[in-house]
């Protein structure tokens, strides 16, 4: 008898433990009482002592590390790859491209803004993303007097979209938390996150012909009559590396990382204050105008690669920024001058994966995970777990909004998948259906570089979230019902 109430003890315990260390891992990170990664390693160590399953700790991590190395690979070199593409310049005509086509025209401009935060996003990172954005767009909104919050809220919604790239971040955390490869999450997922990104466009449309009726349509001749002698520049784009920017203004330089979400935006604050036109910087010495052609054809290639699953997406990437680097900075010292500006981005991004190793492996080998699932099936009516992915696609949205893409997808989401299995979901869909609430999560108080966005816009971030969270949501379940309706989730 004895025996047998240990033995259901035990499961409990399990459970408890499970959903107590997941727990003290969102507040720890929500309040920034610890770093993510930290946070990832330190608390499931000491949990995994407490089951007393203290000495096989080593397992359970190197059991991890093994199923996340590719994972790992493939967001270092695509980082190092599309930070060097910023570097020398393939996405300048991009921008000069899209200044042109917005003239004086506020839809055109609300339109261009979605158009160039979605092709920039194409770098992963989210900082970088919104530095190049508002540098370019800012000017036209201040000149005009359009709402800035209406830049802010398009360029957060359409980065949401492309953050789902398996190089952005959540494609990857779902991969490595479930243990899948993110292609297989990916390219099922390209047709419901096109119809989003069009859904971002035409709201765009929608938003800027509002902001035509109020203003009317100038000529760039009227609103640059009284331009200022000062000019704002972003020099020295550093790329999604080390998200570094130089902000010269008056004959003053002020440099802020972005990495850190404070210091970029009191630097961007400060220089918004000026209306000239900003820019990448067209003399910067990183520039390979000569190679534009390669460079591009190497991307779309590359891309297309991927889509086609040629080759495992971190062969791919190791392969591309190996010949990108060799062919653009022949020379040894510059190859390591454009590895170390990109050198804090990786790390922390690789750092991250591989923390989760002890995250994962924790819950996973100490049996925690099973016991959570077995108790969320219990808990679950039994008429919705056939539909654990739409739940899930649901749940995304205020799950990703209120708390880290790493306490969701760490923490959340394996016991969604163990609970969906259950009823015959496949993990496979239960990733996809995870990343439907990212252009929501993008504006959330927890994401730092969205304070890169309304530092350098001098939006404030209540209005900011004001107007952006109805239009974000409405584009994640645009996302989750063309999921449902290509059948994807």
């Amino acid at each position: 008898m004895g025996c047998s109430r240990a033995n259901v003890r035990y499961p409990l315990m399990l459970t408890i433990l499970g959903f107590a260390m997941i727990a003290t891992f969102l507040v720890l990170i929500m309040m920034k009482k610890m770093s993510p990664i930290a946070a990832l390693v330190l608390i499931p160590a000491l949990f995994c002592v407490f089951v007393g399953k203290g000495a096989k700790l080593g397992d359970y991590v190197l059991d991890g590390v093994t199923d996340l190395a590719p994972t790992a690979a493939m967001l270092m070199f695509a980082i190092v790859y599309f930070g060097v593409m910023i570097d020398v310049g393939l996405f300048d005509p991009i921008v000069r491209g899209i200044l042109k086509f917005c003239k004086a025209d506020p839809m055109r401009i609300v339109v261009g803004t979605a158009v160039l935060a979605a092709i920039v996003s194409l770098d992963g990172d989210g900082s970088t993303t919104f530095m190049i954005t508002v540098s370019a767009m800012y000017p036209l909104y201040k000149r005009l007097k359009m709402s800035l919050v209406v830049m802010t809220g398009v360029a957060a919604m359409a980065n949401g979209v492309m953050n789902t790239l398996p190089w952005g971040g959540p494609t990857a955390r779902a991969a490595t938390a479930l243990k899948l490869d993110a292609s297989d999450i990916f390219v099922p997922m390209i047709p419901a996150l096109l119809v989003g990104l069009l859904f971002v466009f035409v709201l765009s449309y929608v938003l800027g012909v509002r902001e035509r009726r109020r203003l009317g349509v100038l000529t760039l001749d009227e609103v640059l009559e009284e331009e200022k002698e000062s000019e704002t520049v972003l020099v020295g784009a550093g790329g999604s590396g080390d998200g570094k920017v130089s902000m010269r203004k008056g004959g003053t330089v002020a440099t802020g990382g972005a990495g850190s979400g404070t210091d970029a935006p009191e630097a961007a604050a400060d220089s918004a204050d000026d209306d000239g036109f900003q820019g990448l910087d067209p003399h910067r010495a990183t520039l390979r105008p000569k190679l534009y052609w390669f460079n591009a054809l190497l991307t779309v290639g590359l891309l297309t690669a991927m889509i086609m699953e040629l080759l495992p997406i971190p062969v791919l990437f190791l392969l591309g920024a190996a010949l990108v680097l060799t062919v653009n900075f022949p020379h040894i010292p510059d190859q390591k001058a454009r590895l170390a500006a990109h050198a804090d981005n990786v790390l922390n991004v690789s750092g991250m994966v591989f923390a989760a190793a002890v995250f994962t492996g924790v819950l996973q080998g100490t049996g925690m995970v099973d016991q959570m699932a077995k108790w969320m099936v219990d808990v679950i009516p039994a008429g919705m777990g056939p539909h654990m992915a739409v739940v899930t696609g649901v749940l995304s949205l205020p799950l990703t909004y209120f708390m880290s893409n790493d306490g969701f997808y760490f923490g959340v989401l394996p016991v969604l998948a163990e609970a969906g299995a259950a009823h015959g979901v496949s993990p496979v869909e239960m990733a996809r259906a995870s990343l439907v609430g990212q252009p929501l999560h993008m504006s959330s108080p927890l994401v730092p570089a969205v304070y890169v966005l309304v530092g350098m816009a001098k939006v404030e971030f209540g209005d900011h979230t004001k107007f952006v969270v109805k239009w974000a949501a409405l584009t994640c379940l645009v996302i989750l019902g063309a999921g449902l309706l290509f059948g994807i989730i």
